[in-house]
């Protein structure tokens, strides 16, 4: 079992530039593959963006790469995501989550509470 917290959302204009940060606890982090979801008001949570163990595979999508960048610190227990020249459109909660590596839900068996983005115009 591990538990993650997420943190670093914010109010930022479009534009702008924000990290997010995913804490875990309870196990080490380095045994789990990383990925991080959002999920906007009234539409489904979507995958953003996954990193496997060592970060040796990466995996974003479409609407953020170039954009956003998933990294980790296996030491420090940590997942982060950068992400840079937000839209409005990025508004959402974003989700840490634990488990296989893949773009699917599904997949992920640990999630976080989320850390609210917002981006205004």
């Amino acid at each position: 079992q591990v538990q993650l917290v997420e943190s670093g959302g914010g109010l930022v204009q479009a534009g702008g530039s924000l990290r997010l940060s995913c804490a875990a606890s309870g196990r080490a982090s380095s045994e789990y593959n990383m990925a991080w979801f959002r999920q906007a008001p009234g539409k489904v949570r979507e995958f953003v963006a996954t990193i496997t163990r060592t970060g040796s595979s990466i995996a974003y999508a479409d609407s953020v790469k170039g954009r956003f960048t998933i990294a980790r610190d296996n030491a420090k227990n940590t997942v982060y995501l950068k992400m840079n020249s937000l839209k409005p459109e990025d508004t959402a909660i974003y989700y840490c989550a634990a488990g296989g590596w893949s773009t699917q839900r599904s997949s992920y068996a640990f999630w976080g509470q989320g850390t609210q983005v917002t981006v205004s115009s």
